[in-house]
């Protein structure tokens, strides 16, 4: 095999997996050279442009995404790779979200955020109907990987409006509902277990973090895009205020 043109045993490696690619780098120089080279690591990549400066080499740049999220160009949404299965995770920003009456000040600011990637996020000043929509295509996604799509933000001082009653979390493939759940932000009522309401995690970053429900990419499905919304439940409304978003992460499961 080291006999045959470097591009050919490129191509081979490019059809294998990154664990298959670094084992056969050690095999011999010639090897290396081919299991190395970009031709084989952008197979593993999306098509996305990180922000400068760009690693040399498609392999640096997987690397790079394996240590933790990188901000791509648009600064509007981070990405980084599982390192359990390499699976691409991503974290769209507030801007990157449909939030129903965000362009109006008397209802949301958007404020600098010191402890982000991003360089702001949303923050609710009043509302009676609350609204958050995000969506990503499922081409940059990983096939046949188990995902969650969660809203991440924080409470202000003056968070309140939250506790009952409370939001759904719907997520839909295409047309198609794939999950929906009720959800709590609010942290002064306590639902029974039996009504399956998700409530709330504090995450390791300082944030908060609520389910917005999962789903799983196969290997030869059509591509489409994936959805997710939190909004209001239909009954009575209330005021809702203190509510600050840093935006959705759709990041890999763990399988069990």
């Amino acid at each position: 095999m080291e006999r045959l043109p470097a591009e050919l045993v490129s191509a081979a490696f490019a059809g294998t997996t990154p664990r298959d690619a670094g084992r056969a780098a050690m095999v011999s120089t010639a090897f290396r050279a081919a299991a190395d080279s970009d031709i084989v690591w952008a197979r593993f990549l999306p098509p996305l442009e990180p922000l400068a400066p760009e690693p040399q080499s498609k392999k640096d740049m997987f690397l790079r995404l394996l240590d933790g999220p990188v901000l791509l160009r648009d600064r509007l949404m981070t990405m980084w790779l599982d390192r359990e299965t390499f699976a691409k995770c991503y974290m769209l920003s507030a801007r990157n979200l449909f939030i129903a009456s965000g362009h109006m000040p008397q209802h949301w600011s958007w404020i600098p955020l010191s402890d982000s990637m991003f360089s702001e996020g949303a923050q609710l000043n009043s509302v009676t109907w609350l609204e958050i929509r995000g969506g990503i295509h499922t081409d940059m996604l990983t096939p046949d990987s188990k995902y969650g799509a969660y809203l991440v933000f924080k409470r202000t001082q003056n968070f309140s409006g939250f506790n009952y009653p409370i939001q759904k979390a719907t997520l839909y493939f295409g047309q198609i509902m794939e999950y929906t759940s009720p959800v709590l932000l609010g942290e002064n009522w306590t639902p029974p277990p039996e009504l399956g309401v998700a409530q709330p995690q504090r995450r390791a970053d300082g944030w908060m973090e609520i389910s917005l429900g999962h789903f799983h990419t196969s290997g030869n499905e059509l591509y489409a895009e994936m959805s997710f919304s939190l909004m209001e439940t239909e009954g009575e409304v209330t005021q809702k205020r203190g509510l600050i978003v840093h935006g959705i992460e759709i990041r890999r499961e763990k399988s069990g």
